[in-house]
């Protein structure tokens, strides 16, 4: 274990996110009071996190990109204790190695997810699967487009768009956030008979994308862009159904 993480990274994300219960939380918080590597890590979470307060979105270009990998290179070169190669798909692991001005451009560069690769369907297959675990699915429980669209109020850095399809046969259940390659979403949940439909909804750059599908595990995905958000819907609807859910939701007022 190296000298940046005691193990208590991931929780330490995770109570700062509010995901923690009540007792999970203290005693962190009792172990947090007397590890100088967690108050360390706490403060390079939070800093990261004011820092980006306010960002604007948009897809950084292919010399940005050179640019910023090859910044990232040289941090990581005169690093005192280089990422173990284990640990380098942490999130927070290189707001703490990397430097400011380099954290913040990762940071960005999170921000806009790749989801025409395979890596980020499946990441959105499991999330749906995870949810479908009891006690999971749900933060916000209403058939009301006006209740569960002011629950995202103050929790997510965007205001993500809410229709209820009920008359067009996939009435909305609720909502609730979740994260995903690195930034916090919204999923809006929908039924249709004993089927579920999850829609991920996270703000992006770019012009219209039109809906392009694609299967993971038995599951049908379809990502479409639109008025600056990103949507991919996930379900074990046959692809007929899904693509019938998303032609109804883009057709809502």
């Amino acid at each position: 274990m190296s000298a940046d993480d005691c193990g208590k990274l991931l929780l330490l994300q995770a109570e700062i996110d509010g995901e923690l219960d009540a007792a999970a939380a203290a005693a962190l918080a009792e172990h947090r009071a007397s590890c100088p590597v967690c108050q360390h890590n706490e403060s390079a979470i939070l800093a990261a996190r004011s820092a980006l307060q306010g960002a604007t979105y948009h897809r950084p270009n292919s010399e940005f990109r050179r640019s910023l990998a090859g910044r990232i290179g040289a941090d990581r070169a005169g690093a005192s204790q280089p990422l173990p190669r284990r640990r380098a798909s942490l999130p927070w692991r290189g707001l703490a190695t990397f430097g400011a001005g380099a954290a913040l451009a990762a940071a960005i560069l999170l921000a806009v997810l790749p989801l025409g690769r395979q890596d980020t369907i499946t990441a959105l297959v499991d999330d749906h699967v995870r949810a479908l675990q009891p006690g999971h699915l749900l933060d916000v429980v209403s058939t009301n487009q006006h209740t569960v669209k002011p629950w995202f109020d103050g929790k997510l850095d965007f205001a993500p768009p809410v229709k209820n399809l009920v008359a067009e046969g996939f009435p909305l259940l609720g909502g609730r956030l979740d994260y995903l390659h690195g930034r916090s979403v919204a999923v809006l949940v929908y039924s249709r008979g004993k089927h579920l439909v999850e829609l991920f909804v996270w703000p992006v750059s770019g012009g219209i994308e039109e809906p392009a599908s694609a299967a993971h595990s038995g599951y049908n995905v379809i990502h479409w862009t639109a008025n600056g958000m990103s949507f991919s819907a996930v379900s074990d609807l046959d692809v007929a159904g899904l693509r019938e859910f998303v032609r109804e939701w883009q057709q809502a007022s």
